[in-house]
């Protein structure tokens, strides 16, 4: 009986951070174009998050905003099912009804992003490339791609690159398994502070407040790494000579954070932050504020919201 409750209860939170994932980045999906474009194009004049959706509108239209929106609510609704499910699946598993802490809150989170990095690092290399299709770039290196649809880009890059393209940048996506774990492991924790006392839910102000808190803090310690991970996810690299210098995949990491420096110095790291926070921590904080209410009502109709209180 303990093992059903177990998988129900997971798959509960599975379904509750999934379809708050996909509502949270549909309603500031713009703002991940723009993040995006500033992390891709280097020789892009726009440097505000406010600049460069206007210069998308001139030059491409209003529905640019959106494009490639379809591949990465995909993407995100699997990414977000698999990490909440093996998260809280794990966290079942090792705490067997105890009270977490910090640290275990991160092994877990870091664990539940590896699996997840593995399984859907695929989705989003064809998002990457479907949602910048069409762009107008100031970078005349980057190559134009014609995919017609998620299916098509599949074969296109194991066709043109190798079955082994659709893995790019997964070594940096890897080592960003800490950005979840950090964002888990905050939230988990001032959570329990919120909750210290009596089991209760949260209010949504509370959800909204420790998830963009949570979020914050490890989108700007990561962030470099998500810049690499961009580039490398676009397949930039055309040249054989540039190919032959990246031997390995920690050398590419180094080889790009290097170039990256060189050419824009150590705020070059941090170009398009300024849209990633925006688009990120308000997407998780909207997404947490969901999850929560969404779990909560679905225990409260099967009965067990004390049950569930109680297991956080």
């Amino acid at each position: 009986m303990s093992d059903s409750v177990f998988s129900y209860e997971s798959l509960v939170h599975a379904v509750s951070g999934a379809m708050g994932g996909v509502t949270a980045m549909t309603v500031f999906f713009p703002l991940d174009t723009a993040r995006l474009r500033l992390q891709v194009d280097d020789n892009r004049k726009a440097k505000s998050t406010p600049a460069i959706l206007a210069e998308i509108v001139k030059e491409e239209g209003p529905l640019a905003l959106y494009r490639g929106w379809v591949p990465v609510i995909c993407s995100l609704c699997c990414s977000n099912f698999v990490y909440f499910y093996c998260f809280h699946s794990l966290k079942a598993v090792c705490l067997k009804g105890k009270q977490s802490a910090p640290t275990t809150d991160l092994l877990i989170g870091i664990a539940a992003g590896i699996i997840n990095v593995l399984v859907t690092t695929p989705l989003w290399v064809v998002n990457t490339r479907l949602k910048l299709q069409g762009s107008k770039f100031r970078n005349a290196d980057i190559r134009p791609t014609s995919y017609s649809g998620i299916l098509d880009a599949f074969v296109q890059i194991i066709r043109d690159e190798s079955l082994g393209a659709l893995w790019n940048g997964t070594l940096p996506s890897l080592l960003l398994v800490l950005n979840p774990g950090v964002q888990f492991m905050i939230y988990e924790g001032l959570k329990r502070q919120l909750r210290r006392g009596a089991p209760r839910e949260l209010s949504s102000l509370e959800a909204f407040i420790i998830g963009a808190v949570a979020k914050a803090v490890a989108t700007t310690v990561t962030y470099p790494l998500q810049t690499i991970q961009s580039i490398l996810r676009f397949g930039q690299f055309s040249e054989s000579k540039e190919r032959s210098k990246l031997l390995s995949s920690l050398r590419t990491i180094k080889c790009l954070l290097i170039n990256r420096v060189r050419k824009s110095g150590v705020l070059g790291l941090f170009k398009g932050l300024e849209a990633k926070l925006l688009q990120t921590v308000l997407t998780a904080a909207l997404m947490f504020l969901l999850y929560e209410k969404i779990a909560s009502c679905t225990f409260r109709v099967m009965g067990m919201n004390n049950y569930h209180y109680k297991k956080r």
